[in-house]
């Protein structure tokens, strides 16, 4: 039974959850179902814009779980039956299609709109049961030695509000807002881009299974194009760069991304004919991890915890099952009333070796001696195991794989960052 909102007083749940992306909504909905009082706040009126639209195949289960799968199916978001390398001089790779290596119709994964995605993630947080305000931002964690009690929240008409609740998750994605007020925040040393991105009208796209493929085009010095179709015959296309290969001699961001555009000719000729729409955005840093994921009371989820690279689309993929995971962390915490940061030991221990997984293969890609094709000849045998991290089947040992790929590519050492923060 939905419950009435109010600003009168404390109001008690038995979760918190800040953020109503694909992490916070699926971690709520989640619990929702098992019966927890869930409360969602969100900043922002949804729908709302968001990038990060190519979801791996992966996403299926907890799509599945969460119970949308079918509603995703009927969608008319583009079907993306596989991710293709482009070279700087417009070659095309062969692609990795997923239903080679996935007996599983998980392997058709989507190009999605993520106003719409997000928007059925959330509305389907609320048929669970659970309370969501929209337009409601959290400016403070209600603390007591230390533990954190609640939040703190202001609607946009200016009323505020105190919530309590024994566990908060965060899922304020890269706003971060415990790892910025707690100053958790971690750059990865090396994987230091940035990006410009806008749409396009009329983009030539691929025939037959490559109609909805992602393709990544690189650019010289490990630069790359994305180019992902979407439904409205409009196309996704960013650039990821160091900043100064991008900012070289140019500030205006329709300036840069133009003179780029023939630097890969598959991405000029792709792009032959069509119209760019919209804004042009840029962000930076995009690779960080939280120095801890949870403390007492406090559970960190998606983008709000870590965020790697975009060039394999891991982004909702780790949102999703970051989510999933830490539902069935805070469902055990809160069924023996025990919700300090030791319960989430296991939660951590899963979500940095999937994240330390991905991390390995985004390093390789940046690395000039590193190729797909140069890689998959010398090691056939460890080909699956490629497909699976670019499918999401990252929490599984990937020994074998990466002793193969650092013959080609010197690999980072695991970072301590992301477990919970207990005492000693």
């Amino acid at each position: 039974m939905k419950r009435a909102f109010s600003n009168q007083g404390d109001r008690e749940f038995d979760v918190i959850v800040i953020g109503g992306g694909p992490a916070g909504s699926t971690a709520a909905a989640l619990l929702g179902m098992r019966g927890h009082r869930v409360l969602l706040l969100e900043k922002e009126k949804f729908p709302r814009y968001h990038v990060g639209e190519s979801l791996m195949p992966y996403c299926y289960f907890t799509l599945e779980r969460l119970g949308v799968i079918d509603q995703i199916k009927a969608s008319n978001f583009p079907r993306k039956y596989s991710v293709q390398f482009v070279t700087t001089e417009g070659k095309l790779s062969q692609p990795f299609y997923f239903f080679q290596h996935l007996d599983h119709e998980a392997s058709t994964t989507w190009q999605v709109m993520r106003s719409d995605f997000d928007q059925i993630l959330l509305d389907n947080a609320r048929a669970k049961g659970v309370e969501v305000k929209e337009e409601t931002l959290v400016n403070r964690l209600v603390k007591s030695n230390e533990n954190v009690e609640g939040v703190e929240a202001i609607h946009k008409s200016g009323k505020k509000y105190k919530f309590i609740a024994p566990i908060t998750l965060d899922a304020t994605g890269r706003d971060g807002v415990s790892m910025t007020q707690n100053r958790w925040r971690m750059r990865d040393p090396e994987l230091n881009k940035i990006s410009i991105w806008t749409y396009f009208k009329g983009g030539q796209r691929d025939q037959g299974l490559d109609y909805g493929a992602t393709t990544v085009a690189y650019l010289p010095e490990k630069g790359w194009f994305w180019y992902i179709p979407l439904s409205g015959d409009l196309v996704s296309v960013g650039i990821v760069a160091d900043k100064k290969y991008l900012y070289r001699g140019e500030k205006e961001l329709a300036k840069i991304f133009f003179r780029e555009i023939p630097n890969n000719p598959w991405i000029e000729n792709h792009l032959k004919g069509s119209q760019q729409v919209g804004q042009y955005w840029v962000t930076g840093e995009y690779s960080y991890r939280s120095k801890f994921c949870a403390s007492n009371g406090l559970l960190l989820v998606g983008d709000a915890f870590a965020f790697l690279d975009p060039v394999f689309s891991s982004g909702v993929f780790l949102a999703l099952r970051s989510g999933e995971l830490a539902a069935d962390a805070v469902h055990k915490a809160l069924s023996i009333g025990d919700c300090s940061a030791k319960q989430f030991l296991d939660y951590s221990q899963e979500m940095v070796q999937g994240i330390e997984s991905m991390r390995k293969l985004v390093y390789a890609f940046y690395n000039h001696e590193f190729s797909f094709r140069g890689f998959v000849q010398r090691f056939p045998e460890l080909r699956g195991d490629l497909t699976d991290c670019l499918i999401g089947n990252l929490f599984r040992n990937m020994e074998p794989l990466f002793e193969g790929v650092s013959e080609f590519a010197q690999l980072p050492r695991p970072v301590s960052y992301g477990r919970p923060q207990v005492e000693l």
